[in-house]
């Protein structure tokens, strides 16, 4: 009962925001701004100060105070919401990584400039090939993703496979566990020769509105337990693998997704991929 309370809570205060952004845009924005521009060109404006810059913004404070307080499951949305779930690590250098995800078919993400969003837009709108397309920024560790990668899918437009790696260091002298990952080094990048990059690997599979801001997003494909198997599958056929270790973060879950009417899935199990010495590339 305690849980409901605290949950419905929670959704409550973030709901909240979104009912007086809405109702200060119709009473206040929408006229100032329809009394300058045409009746369009006005809705337009209004929708995306509403959902990408005021919504977003009281999020984020909300965020500030009440900043969540869990062992990391999953990476969350620049406003502090759950997004793909954790569900695969690789032990490398930068650029070991690298070199290992581009040898089994992976291509490296784009910077998220603005020329890069445009180009990914008209890809996706006009089905243009576009393999090194950027991906969203997502949060881990208190930053966003270090390194991404993708694999476009044929006949999709803006269908593809994707992950996201933020680096993190471990107790080499300890079994790889929870309790082993340093999880709490969070702000700014990690370096080192031995590194743990913890990965949350999902599918695109169209677009759909986020539930909390209606900014548009990709639609993900709830099973993520398969797209970490494709990765691990993919660098043990290449010859790449030393071991794998199988870390319990936390029971299956279902994950109710950012966008609408979307969810996933995982059985919380996070599976390490130990490159072979020499393989490494």
């Amino acid at each position: 009962m305690m849980q409901f309370v605290l949950r419905f809570g929670k959704r409550l205060a973030v709901l909240l925001p979104g009912i007086f952004i809405a109702y200060l845009s119709v009473r206040d924005i929408f006229p100032y701004i329809d009394r300058r521009l045409p009746d369009v060109i006005s809705i337009l404006v209004t929708y995306m100060l509403g959902a990408y810059v005021l919504v977003p913004a009281l999020i984020r404070f909300f965020r500030i105070i009440f900043p969540p307080n869990h062992l990391p499951l999953y990476c969350v949305t620049p406003d502090g919401f759950a997004s793909d779930p954790l569900n695969v690590g690789i032990i490398a250098t930068r650029r070991e990584l690298i070199n290992a995800m581009e040898r089994t078919g992976w291509y490296v993400a784009d910077p998220r400039t603005s020329k890069n969003i445009i180009r990914h837009v008209l890809s996706v709108v006009f089905d243009w090939p576009y393999k090194n397309a950027p991906v969203s920024n997502l949060y881990l560790f208190g930053r966003k993703h270090d390194l991404a990668f993708e694999i476009p899918i044929k006949g999709g437009a803006g269908s593809r496979h994707h992950v996201r790696f933020w680096a993190t260091t471990y107790q080499e002298d300890k079994h790889l566990t929870v309790r082993s990952i340093h999880w709490h080094r969070r702000g700014s990048r990690v370096f080192g020769d031995n590194l743990l990059w913890v990965g949350a690997a999902s599918r695109d599979i169209g677009l759909a509105p986020i539930r909390h801001n209606l900014q548009l997003t990709h639609m993900i494909h709830p099973d993520t337990n398969r797209e970490r198997d494709i990765i691990v599958s993919q660098l043990r056929d290449a010859g790449l693998v030393k071991n794998t270790h199988s870390v319990k973060l936390d029971d299956p879950y279902r994950l109710a997704n950012r966008a609408l009417r979307g969810y996933l899935h995982t059985d919380g199990i996070m599976t390490v991929v130990h490159l072979k010495a020499g393989k490494r590339l």
